[in-house]
């Protein structure tokens, strides 16, 4: 009991110490000071959290903030744009991943973060953090959201029939994680992207269909996001220009010579349109390589062997290219048979060329091709320093016989290697000549030997028997036939039906004599001919003509014959008359003209001076005032037995009478009498104080008489106001009235009018006279 007391008594002072101890603690909590240390903590405060409390978000300050990563790079790269009003700008850059970290005072638009895995990013930019107008930016975002592919380093574009294909190159980091990529395009002037985007079937092509050929598109290309790119955006914008779809040929092309250099020829040509041209050049033997040259002048200037050659002509842009034009310059054989070149054949498989020893002092390397009549060239290109010829064996296809053979030998200059790496001014033709490998054979024989031993070969012989040409020329006919000579023409035989070298024609003409004796006459031209002029002919003499070719194996088959008849003496030429009068009446046509106008110019017409204006003018002005006199006249009746004679004196020039008015006895009526109109016995004078009035006749004598005057002499040829001025004669004064002056002499008319009066039986209506 007393034990178990002892351990109640133990227990309870065990809890009541406990007990005391926390009241200790409550107490001294309450009452006693803090430590130094606590203090001084919560008196220091960071400046930099209390000026982020001052920022604030705004469009104008800094945005577009972003940031991402690569999955080969263990860093996060931010980037941000500027606030547009701030003119000297830094940034301070809170992150928060698993912990935060400040970056303080930067100056660019970019920061490169370290990145922590598995571990969400938080990104907060400040704008002149210390200033009054603080502004911020923030970004959140998890490290698989931030895996980025960067857009395709290479774009190429090309289009044709409406289809755009377009073909991208990757990054190599970003190349084995991307499996396709996406296209977007527009029309250039929409400011809208189409809505539907295609995507490619594999990393690197891709084809839009359906487009306008005419129109002009933009484009942009992204990759497909998957697991390890979350991020891909769009590339820069690619201007797709319009189809080229029509062909655009050369004005002409012109093969010329180049001075001083043989064997070489320049060939040039202008363009219709100034487009850029793509032209792709080779050797029509298929001789590599084909050189493409690109080039946005007006023309274009290749310098070339003699060899044939294709130039494709093509429009092209950053997009398309047009169907190209094709031009076979073809080759030159203006370098006919050289003797500088030597070709000898083995047999249908090998062949050697000989050319001369100093040329290997300059070239190295060389090219020979060879064709036959008809087929394709064959070419090779070797490398000789040593020797001046070289044997080609064996040969591609095989030489046939009776074919001729042309063999063109090139020198190049290049000396790294004698195959062509360009096609433009690369190699110059050195010589051309022809061979045969079988000349004539009539029906070539082979033959076979099998040589025994440790290897077995085979030899073939060819033998043949020579024959002359199996054709002969065609279109024979005669031209030009006169008395004593004539014209032949023919066509050349056939190249196939030659067999052998041309040597040339053989003209047969034979005629016949009277007693039937045939002579037949030959004449032997070049192989280059095509006509003949036969001489030396009889008169009126029936001709026969053959033609036929020649070769070392003899004369060929003869042409069908042609008859012609030499002119007879005296001999009409119809058609000679015809051409000259048809010469005749063309200058006659055509010359009149033409010697009409060269009259007008070379032979001016003389001034005619009755054509002058002045003339005119002053002879109408006399006619219209005596016309005017005349209107004034008023006749009232005819009077039988009384004439009154009216007298008003009126200043008239004196040649006026003479030269304009007609006689007196010119005026008589109609069924008057004679004895009426010329009888005058009773005169009214009005005025004793006239002179005597004269005797009509007498007056017009008179007046005729006073207006001829001295000669006048004129200093031209043309009649001018002054000179018809000198042309009016002074009157003499005994027959006019001078003026108070007495400088101006006038005649008087002294019979204005006459007005007669009459009541005869033979009229009872007015009659009128009026007599001057």
């Amino acid at each position: 009991m007393l034990s178990r007391a002892a351990q109640l008594d133990s227990k309870s002072g065990g809890s009541l110490s406990f007990l005391i101890f926390g009241l200790m603690l409550i107490i001294c909590s309450m009452f006693c000071p803090p430590s130094q240390a606590s203090t001084e903590s919560c008196k220091k405060v960071n400046p930099t959290f209390v000026s982020l409390q001052r920022c604030r978000h705004h469009p104008d300050g800094v945005r577009d903030l972003d940031c991402f990563s690569r999955h080969y790079q263990p860093t996060y790269n931010c980037t941000w744009r500027p606030g547009r009003n701030a003119a000297h700008n830094t940034y301070t850059l809170v992150v928060t991943q698993k912990s935060k970290k400040i970056f303080q005072n930067i100056s660019n638009f970019h920061q490169t973060i370290r990145r922590q895995k598995n571990t969400n990013l938080s990104v907060e930019i400040f704008e002149n953090l210390h200033s009054d107008h603080c502004t911020t930016a923030v970004f959140h975002g998890s490290p698989k959201s931030l895996l980025r592919c960067e857009p395709p380093v290479n774009v190429s574009l090309s289009r044709s029939d409406g289809e755009l294909r377009v073909t991208v190159t990757w990054k190599q980091e970003d190349a084995k994680l991307i499996n396709k990529f996406a296209v977007r395009y527009k029309v250039l002037d929409s400011p809208n992207w189409d809505e539907s985007i295609v995507e490619s079937l594999d990393a690197n092509t891709c084809r839009v269909r359906n487009l306008n050929t005419s129109l002009v598109y933009a484009v942009q290309a992204r990759c497909v996001t998957n697991e390890r790119c979350s991020q891909c955006p769009w590339s820069s914008v690619y201007i797709v220009p319009r189809e080229l779809t029509t062909q655009h040929a050369v004005v002409s092309i012109k093969d010329t010579d180049i001075p001083e250099e043989t064997g070489q020829r320049l060939i040039s040509a202008a363009f219709k349109l100034h487009d850029c041209h793509r032209l792709t050049i080779g050797k029509v033997s298929g001789e590599p390589p084909r050189q493409q040259v690109d080039t946005c002048l007006s023309d274009f200037r290749l310098i070339l062997s003699y060899s044939a050659y294709q130039i494709n002509i093509s429009t092209y842009n950053n997009a398309s290219v047009s169907t190209p034009v094709s031009h076979i310059i073809p080759e030159r054989e203006t370098m006919h048979d050289d003797r500088r070149l030597n070709v000898t054949v083995h047999n249908s498989t090998a062949f050697s060329i000989r050319w001369k020893p100093d040329v290997l002092k300059m070239f190295i390397c060389y090219s020979v091709e060879w064709k036959g009549s008809g087929q394709a060239a064959r070419y090779r290109s070797f490398y000789e320093d040593i020797n001046y010829y070289k044997t080609l064996s064996p040969l591609p296809e095989p030489l046939e016989p009776y074919k001729r053979y042309s063999i063109v030998l090139h020198t190049r200059p290049d000396k790294d290697t004698c195959n062509m790496k360009k096609v433009n001014n690369s190699e110059s033709t050195y010589g051309r000549t022809y061979v045969y490998f079988l000349e004539g054979c009539e029906s070539p024989i082979v033959t076979h030997s099998n040589i025994t031993g440790h290897s077995a070969a085979a030899t073939h012989w060819w033998f043949c028997v020579l024959t002359a040409p199996v054709g002969a020329p065609a279109n024979i006919s005669s031209h030009s036939v006169t008395l004593n000579s004539a014209l032949v023409r023919w066509s050349p035989i056939p190249e196939e039906q030659v067999r052998g070298f041309l040597r040339g024609y053989i003209l047969h003409f034979a005629h016949s004599n009277q007693r039937g004796v045939r002579t037949e006459t030959n004449i032997t031209v070049g192989p280059t001919f095509n006509s003949c002029k036969l001489q030396e002919l009889k008169v009126d003499t029936m001709y026969q003509v053959q033609v036929s070719g020649f070769t070392s194996a003899g004369a060929g088959v003869r042409s069908a014959t042609i008859f012609f008849k030499t002119d007879h003496e005296g001999h009409f030429h119809f058609r000679n008359v015809i051409t000259v009068l048809a010469v005749v009446i063309t200058v006659a046509i055509v010359g009149t003209p033409i010697l009409k106008r060269a009259k007008s110019v070379f032979w001016p017409n003389i001034p005619n001076p009755g054509n002058s204006s002045a003339v005119q003018k002053i002879e109408g002005s006399c006619q219209l005032e005596l016309l005017g006199i005349l209107a004034t006249l008023k006749v009232e009746e005819w009077d039988t037995e009384s004439l009154q004679i009216l007298e008003n004196d009126s200043l008239v020039p004196a040649c006026t009478f003479a030269t304009v008015l007609p006689p007196l006895g010119a005026f008589e009526l109609e069924g008057d009498p004679p004895e009426m109109t010329s009888k005058w016995s009773q005169k009214d004078l009005q005025d004793g104080d006239l002179s005597p009035v004269l005797e009509a006749d007498t007056f017009l004598e008179k007046r005729q008489t006073d207006c001829l005057g001295p000669p006048v002499a004129f200093s031209s040829d043309y009649t001018t106001m002054e000179m018809f001025q000198q042309m009016i004669p002074e009157t003499p004064a005994h027959e006019g009235m001078k003026n108070k002056s007495g400088d101006i002499t006038v005649v008087r008319t002294k019979l204005d009018y006459v007005r007669q009066f009459s009541t005869g039986s033979t009229s009872d209506s007015q009659q009128m006279f009026t007599i001057f």
